[in-house]
């Protein structure tokens, strides 16, 4: 690795760009994968046989460039969100990250820069990194709470040109109140600041948690994004989308790649929303496993955090590594998420979570930990 990292730093990259490392989850064949918050349900076989005949259909004018506007899609989106919105409100991309991507190449760029809230999702970073964003990490409380008044503060006094609230945030999987979102788009009005609320988790949301996306009338520098990843299981498709004001979406037409969004991805992303009662019965499932798991490591004497998402972040590990390398060793793939005694683990099936459990129960009795 570090032959190939020489060789790298011979090449002539942005300065931004030196040093920092690429992205990257551990990918380890072990019989339960709880790292990265895939939906280990799978595809259900209905579903699948939708996708497949969609595909197959799309496939006949493969010849052909794919509707540059995704229109169908776009409008089936709006249909599903809800909350009134229309086609030109929505804009899709190859997962999550290009939408983000794409918001940071318009609003973002040389001599601007963009807030987050860590610890928060890794990308964020990595993302104003390559698009030679200045990154600010702001602050939380003790226990990674994120209040509107402070939040609003940070972005009064730094004045960003973009900020991150992440809610469900990854990785403590604790919900945000609309009050951040509306202290925090008031408090940037001055530098006309775009605020991005990361919904990627939104669906796994206890019920009745509201969703930013009612925030969106009268507030035009304000975007929610959303993906097809995790309550449609469609992490292997990659679909991203966000709702704003369509002067937004206007805006991403303008750093969007020719025909971005491929007639495979289109027709996989048609085929699911279609068919989501199925993948949404198992999203209610995951909601029974997080909260499980959430009541088990309590009786163990663990920490683990309010959860919205579907994955747990829990501390009141001593040595957090030895636990995360015994559960591997037991073949239960979980995330050391780089903070000391706490780990993530991904709400899976029964039988999955079941497999965690056990074994962490098994390594608690056998390893020190504090409360």
């Amino acid at each position: 690795m570090s032959e190939q990292l020489e060789r790298l730093g011979k090449l002539p990259l942005r300065d931004n760009l030196r040093g920092i490392s690429p992205y990257g989850a551990p990918q380890i064949d072990v019989p339960v994968l709880l790292n990265v918050n895939e939906n280990t349900h799978g595809v259900p076989v209905d579903v699948q046989e939708a996708i497949t005949k969609a595909v197959s259909e799309a496939a006949v004018s493969l010849n052909r460039y794919p509707d540059r506007e995704f229109t169908e899609l776009r409008t089936a989106l709006a249909e599903y969100l809800g909350h009134n919105l229309v086609a030109d409100q929505i804009w899709a991309a190859n997962g999550s990250n290009e939408v983000l991507q794409q918001i940071l190449q318009a609003f973002g760029g040389p001599g601007r820069s963009a807030l987050g809230f860590p610890p928060t999702y890794s990308m964020y970073p990595l993302l104003a990194s390559g698009t030679d964003t200045s990154y600010i990490a702001g602050t939380r409380e003790a226990d990674y709470a994120l209040s509107a008044e402070s939040a609003a503060q940070q972005v009064a006094e730094l004045a960003p040109n973009i900020v991150f609230l992440c809610s469900p945030n990854n990785p403590t999987g604790t919900g945000l109140g609309l009050d951040v979102v509306e202290a925090v788009y008031e408090a940037g009005e001055a530098s006309q600041t775009i605020v991005i609320v990361d919904e990627a988790y939104h669906e796994f949301a206890h019920q009745g948690t509201p969703s930013a996306l009612t925030l969106l009338p009268g507030r035009e520098r304000l975007i929610v994004s959303r993906t097809m990843s995790k309550a449609f299981a469609l992490a292997g498709a990659r679909i991203g989308y966000m709702a704003a004001a369509p002067e937004v979406t206007d805006a991403l037409r303008l750093v969007r790649l020719p025909y971005h969004l491929s007639a495979i991805t289109q027709a996989t992303a048609l085929a699911a929303l279609r068919h989501r009662t199925a993948l949404m019965a198992d999203v209610e499932d995951i909601k029974v496993q997080r909260d499980r798991i959430v009541s088990e490591l309590t009786r163990m004497g663990l920490t683990p955090a309010a959860s919205d998402s579907n994955y747990v972040f829990f501390g009141g590990l001593e040595d957090s590594h030895t636990v995360w390398q015994g559960l591997l060793d037991a073949g239960v793939l979980v995330r050391d998420v780089g903070i000391a005694g706490h780990l993530r683990v991904t709400a899976g099936t029964e039988a999955e979570t079941t497999a965690f459990l056990v074994k962490l129960e098994e390594l608690l009795n056998s390893t020190p930990s504090s409360n």
